[in-house]
């Protein structure tokens, strides 16, 4: 007994285009054609410490960062200006949760110091080592850039 012949609906090696497409996608659609193959550099500073590392290698030198929330008073604008003196200086955050991030070398302990000595006393003050909490990282770690500031 023989079976009509029948042709199949989807050749797996010829998959059938349609010579006009039946709808045309919005452009808003596609907003990641625009974006460039390389990160900015202010992606590369937003990126995860660890990331970082995985992606490029442990090539940061050692750093430590002041974070310090918008204060009232005739010192906030001196620290701002000392911040953006910094190797990085990021703002972060908004309203309430603001805050500002200076990155200093070891090479910079005296512009850290004088950072540190108007931020302080603010509460959201806080001292990361490599970009990470650590313990102690006022009482320990600030001391101990302090024996680099010449006398």
């Amino acid at each position: 007994m023989s079976r009509p012949v029948t042709q199949s609906p989807v050749d797996p090696v010829r998959p059938r285009l349609d010579p006009e497409p039946a709808f045309r996608p919005d452009e808003r659609f596609w907003p990641y054609v625009d974006l460039p193959e390389e990160p900015t550099t202010e992606e590369l500073a937003a990126l995860d410490p660890d990331l970082h590392s995985a992606l490029f290698g442990s090539s940061r030198p050692f750093s430590i960062t002041v974070v310090f929330p918008r204060f009232e008073g005739p010192d906030y604008e001196r620290a701002l200006a000392m911040a953006r003196a910094a190797q990085d200086y990021r703002e972060v955050g908004l309203g309430d949760a603001f805050r500002s991030r200076a990155r200093f070398l070891p090479s910079e302990a005296a512009a850290l110091r004088e950072l540190f000595q108007l931020v302080e006393r603010y509460e959201g003050c806080d001292v990361l080592i490599d970009d990470r909490p650590v313990p102690y990282a006022r009482e320990l770690w600030l001391p101990l850039l302090w024996y680099l500031l010449p006398r």
